[in-house]
Parts: structure tokens; sequence; C-alpha cells
């Protein structure tokens, strides 16, 4: 079923033929078991997504009131490239606030601030601002991001970028959209059909991205890169990057576009729920019929220790 927020239409609902229904179970009998075992679930991740929507819009509001005010900001240094700023924090704080409030029972990890344990299987996973360096020079280049999480499995994914008014979401099993319409990641089969978004991670060798990028220039190809992990990761859910790579990620910068990019019909490298938030991940994401290369490519650039 595929549900979006901005039209309220869903698809019908389709059920096994009735030639499929075990001996003596009548079919509204078998329609109400399979009813009660599913719609619960849809409904409570509809919710979630709807929520998350609303909330990374409204948090993205905040943040632009943050950038449009670039002279009295105050900005930190974590380490090389790495910034904060105070519209992170207060972002994430407000962002916090709503969970807490919807959410009460829900865990929540975030960037810039303690995790808070939950009781109930979900956590939230959030990134306040994705693209401080951008934020904070005034490049009009990066997003809010939100995540719903079940047991390391991610549910709900949304990506919004306030400097274009673009909301990029989806839940598991409900197809992925960008303001209303669906998206498709890329069908190309060639690096020579586009480019690639590539990340640096402070956790990865440098040489190993200068490596990479050699690689898929070799192979034709071109790479992007704009300093937003989370807001390359959609533009490979909507295509207009063949896929992103990068060595490390933390969960709150990639597991939202992780899932866009596989509900909008490509593959993305699985990330190992039990450690993935914690830990973070590789991420290797893109069109179907890239993947492999893109995989391959990884493996040589990064050497012994790329997961499979």
């Amino acid at each position: 079923m595929s549900v979006s927020p901005f039209h309220g239409n869903c698809e019908p609902l389709n059920f096994p033929l009735f030639d499929a229904i075990p001996d003596g179970k009548p079919p509204h009998t078998f329609l109400e078991l399979l009813l009660s075992a599913s719609l619960p679930v849809t409904h409570d991740l509809d919710d979630r997504m709807h929520f998350a929507i609303d909330l990374a819009r409204r948090a993205g509001e905040l943040g632009l009131k943050y950038f449009r005010d670039l002279d009295n900001l105050t900005v930190e240094s974590k380490g090389h490239q790495d910034l904060v700023s105070e519209g992170d924090r207060e972002v994430e704080l407000f962002i916090r606030a709503a969970i807490a409030e919807a959410y009460p029972q829900d865990g929540i990890v975030g960037e810039e601030h303690a995790a808070v344990a939950g009781t109930t299987g979900h956590v939230w996973v959030i990134d306040p601002i994705d693209g401080t360096a951008n934020f904070v020079r005034g490049i009009p280049a990066w997003c809010v991001v939100i995540a719903c999480a079940r047991e390391g499995q991610t549910v709900v994914g949304v990506i919004h970028e306030p400097s274009t008014d673009e909301t990029f979401y989806g839940r598991l099993g409900g197809g992925a959209f960008l303001n209303g319409k669906p998206i498709k990641a890329s069908g190309a089969a060639s690096l020579s059909e586009g480019s690639v978004g590539t990340g640096l991670s402070n956790r990865a060798a440098t040489e190993h991205v200068a490596v990479l990028i050699g690689k898929i220039m070799a192979e034709g190809g071109v790479f992007y890169r704009n300093a937003s992990g989370a807001l390359m990761l959609a533009y490979a859910a909507s295509g207009r990057l063949l896929g992103y790579v990068e060595e490390h990620m933390n969960a709150w910068d990639c597991l939202a576009g992780m899932l866009l990019v596989e509900e909008a019909g490509g593959t993305v490298l699985k990330a190992d729920p039990k450690t993935v938030l914690g830990q973070g991940t590789q991420v290797i994401a893109g069109g179907r019929h890239i993947f492999a290369k893109l995989q391959a490519l990884c493996a040589e650039a990064f050497g012994p220790g790329t997961e499979d």
C-alpha cells in the first residue's frame, strides 16, 4: 500500500485468491485475520510517517531562521571539517521535544545530544541539520533528517530540504515520495549515464575516497559531492544521482536515505541492525542495475574490511 499525505489516496487492498484459503475457514474470517494482523501495523507506520513529515518541515522553518541570520550564529568545531552551530542544537531540541510529547515511550538517538532509552522497541534517529558546513557558510544545501527504526530496522524516513522546500519521505513497504509524487531510483546500467555521490568520512582514510573517485571516472562516470550525505541519498532515491557511497556514516545521517533508496526500487548495502545505531555503517546505495558495479569499486578502493 502506498500512502501520500499530500493527496490522501491509497491503493486498494489486494488479498490472496479464495482458493488459497485454508479448509474450514470462511472467506470473511480469513480476511478478518489478515486485516487484524496487518492494518494496525500499517496504520502505525503511516501515523509515524505523517508525524515525521510535519515535524521535519516545522524543524526546517526553525533552521531557516538561523540560516537567515548567520552573522549572529554561534559556531563551534568538533573536529576536522566537523562543525556544530547553535542552530543544530536548538533544532534538535525542538525535534526531541515533539517526539517526547507524541511518542513518550520511544527512544531517541541524535547527533548533538545524548541518547534517550525507550521501552517500545522504536527509536527515532535524527540529524537536525545535515550539511552544517554548508549551513554556516550560507550555502543552501542542508536538510533535516528524521528516521524511525524498530529493533534496528528502519521503518520511516524523512529528509526535508528547507531551502528548496523539498520533502523526501517513505515508510517500509509504502514506496518513496517527493512532495506527494512517487520517486524511483535510477534505472541506469552504466556509470557513464550519470553522477555518483561520494562522501568523506573522518573515520576512514582520506586516500580511499581519492582512489574511489579515480575508479568511477575510469568507468566513464562523474562524482558529485555537496557536503550533505543525507541529501545525496535522497537524490539517489529520486534518480538524480546514480547512487551514493561513503565508507562510514553515522546512523542519523544515513538510515532515512537508505530506506528511501530501497522504497524507490534501488538497492543498498544492508546495515547490521544490532550495531548500526551505535556504530554507524558503510553505505553503498543506488539503482539496482548499477549497485553491483558500485559495490565492486568500493571493495577495490576501500580495501580489506569492506563490508559484504
